[in-house]
């Protein structure tokens, strides 16, 4: 998958943005009573076809947020103070949380693998949130993620097929 697939991923995915937005929308207004047990089952069918190392679009592209528990994880590995951690990797945002001073993220091999994925930081472990419980609660993130991660559109476009 390269630049090209990511383009015109990212073009599919704007197109169908709005209907995706109603689509999250009435899921929120009267969620499905087993819905957290489908979205399981359409994020392990999505993440089996799907190879992540194949993209790695969210390492490129986006930064994760850094708690205090990663950046003290990390900061051990790379034997730092959380100090100098922060002002090798880190900035704070808008928002006063932690994330990285620039994307690509540094941790991300030519090949897209993680060089600290055993140590990675929570939100990249959690990412794309797909598979979370009461998973309607996120829409904003979802409709974000949709641009970034082939396989959140995935999971939204079979979402649509199976809970109509």
């Amino acid at each position: 998958m390269g630049n090209n697939f990511i383009e015109e991923y990212h073009q599919k995915a704007s197109q169908k943005q709005t209907e995706h937005k109603k689509f999250l929308g009435k899921l929120k207004q009267k969620p499905p009573k087993d819905l957290d047990r489908k979205m399981l089952e359409i994020h392990e069918e999505v993440f089996e076809r799907i190879d992540c190392l194949s993209c790695a679009n969210c390492c490129k592209t986006t930064g994760p947020l850094f708690t205090q528990k990663d950046i003290e994880r990390l900061s051990g590995l790379f034997r730092l103070k959380p100090s100098q951690f922060i002002e090798k990797y880190l900035r704070i945002d808008e928002e006063n949380d932690y994330v990285l001073q620039s994307v690509p993220c540094p941790f991300l091999g030519a090949d897209n693998y993680c060089s600290v994925y055993e140590h990675r930081p929570k939100a990249c472990r959690e990412y794309p949130h797909t598979d979370r419980k009461k998973f309607y609660q996120i829409n904003h993130l979802t409709l974000k993620n949709i641009l970034i991660c082939p396989a959140t559109y995935e999971v939204v476009e079979e979402m649509m097929r199976k809970l109509k």
